[in-house]
């Protein structure tokens, strides 16, 4: 049985979750996402306990790490459903087997102190640690049988993250079968796997690391079915469509009222330590305007401002979502280019591997008694290639003697056609 913790929540419309899991010192007890709930709750044990404001400091790492990714997955234009927090823990397992560059690369695009960061897996026990919701979780790595992986960067994804280590064919059709079968067991099958979408099976593979959340909570005060009606909604592009609405009325709710948007929080549970933050802009702004203006210190400000109002009407459509995406452009785009080719993760394998893919997909329902979310964000490192040096562009060259070292001829070629 996967490790089992309570927990939610929802970032600026984007799905915050934690990751936690089974740990397999072997690798060859248990299978990929195996375990059970005594040797989760041990590993987790292991993980480092936060001091006083590091939650808070990590936390907004990853949420300005969040609204990074964001920035550049989408411009407002379409819909998009992300995890922070599912993205930033694979890349920090990913990051643990960094060095040199490419290790501060990742730090910086993750907004970490450095490449093995404690404080981000004690941050996800941190957050599972509530009653209020229902959140499934699991961290879960697949090495190629053989592969010299250095001991202590395997330890460190099993003490820090909970995370199972298998070795495995990553060549064959059965073990993407596997990893789909953990995807969608680990997802409730809201997610129905990964494999194909990281490039499944390959022969060149040397590792697939994986993180998996289910969520599911229920609201504080639900929406009466019976209120639910077909009503306008405006889409990008200025035409309208007839959605459900959901309605409550004479609510008392956490509102903030910033420049050029409202935050409206409606909270999951009992004790509400965790919700769903609605960021509305203002008429006459536009959706890409206000996530370009939008940063995790404008979204925390916000948050800080909220102040319990009645409204006498909440109107939130009722939806269902699937979204998925390479995340390996935006990523290159935040400044962790050297870790899809010619990087340094000899901390995690004197084979100096190199990342390939990142991928995530997600799944969100909205209805009148809450939220249901799953999300999966899978990497994959293979081989290095043989360092090629390609001269397909401009160039310069010399001529010269190698004991005196005078150079006998200079040049510059920008068309070798003459």
């Amino acid at each position: 049985m996967p490790y089992r913790r309570l927990i939610a929540a929802m970032l600026a419309g984007g799905l915050l979750t934690a990751a936690c899991g089974t740990a397999d010192s072997s690798g060859d007890d248990d299978g990929a996402g195996s375990g059970d709930g005594a040797a989760a709750a041990a590993s987790m044990e292991l993980v480092a306990d936060l001091a006083p404001g590091d939650a808070a400091a990590v936390g907004s790492s990853v949420n300005q790490f969040g609204f990074d990714l964001l920035g550049q997955l989408t411009d407002g234009t379409e819909n998009t459903v992300t995890s922070p927090v599912s993205a930033a823990a694979l890349l920090a397992m990913v990051l643990a087997g960094a060095g040199g560059q490419t290790a501060d690369e990742m730090a910086g695009v993750l907004h970490l102190d450095d490449a093995r960061d404690v404080r981000v897996g004690a941050l996800l026990r941190e957050l599972a640690d509530t009653d209020d919701v229902t959140l499934s979780v699991a961290n879960a790595l697949w090495a190629r049988e053989g592969y010299p992986f250095e001991d202590d960067y395997l330890a460190f994804t099993r003490d820090s993250y909970g995370a199972t280590v298998d070795d495995a064919d990553l060549g064959s059709q059965q073990t993407a079968d596997e990893i789909d079968a953990w995807v969608r067991d680990q997802t409730e099958d809201r997610i129905d796997g990964i494999a194909e979408d990281l490039g499944l099976p390959n022969a060149d593979a040397v590792l697939v690391l994986l993180n998996a959340v289910y969520f599911l909570g229920t609201w504080t005060t639900q929406f009466d079915p019976g209120d639910t009606r077909e009503e306008r909604f405006t889409l990008a592009d200025g035409e309208s469509a007839m959605v459900p609405l959901m309605h409550l009325t004479d609510v008392d709710v956490p509102v903030a009222v910033r420049d050029g948007y409202q935050m409206l929080r409606l909270p999951y549970g009992e004790d509400e330590r965790y919700a769903m933050e609605i960021l509305l802009p203002d008429h006459g702004v536009e959706l890409p305007q206000l996530l370009a203006s939008l940063d995790a210190a404008e979204w925390t400000a916000a948050t800080g401002a909220l102040t319990e109002q009645t409204i006498s009407d909440v109107a939130l459509p009722r939806f269902e979502l699937e979204w998925d995406a390479d995340l390996n452009d935006a990523l290159v785009a935040l400044g962790m280019g050297s870790a899809f080719g010619g990087g340094d993760f000899t901390p995690m394998s004197p084979e100096n591997p190199f990342l390939d893919v990142v991928v995530q997909k997600t799944y969100i329902r909205v209805d009148e008694a809450g939220t249901e979310a799953a999300a999966v964000t899978g990497g994959v490192m293979t081989e290095s290639a043989g360092q090629t040096f390609r001269v397909d562009r401009p160039f310069a060259f010399t001529i010269s003697d190698g004991e005196t070292g005078t150079i006998l001829f200079l040049g510059a070629v920008t068309d070798p056609r003459g």
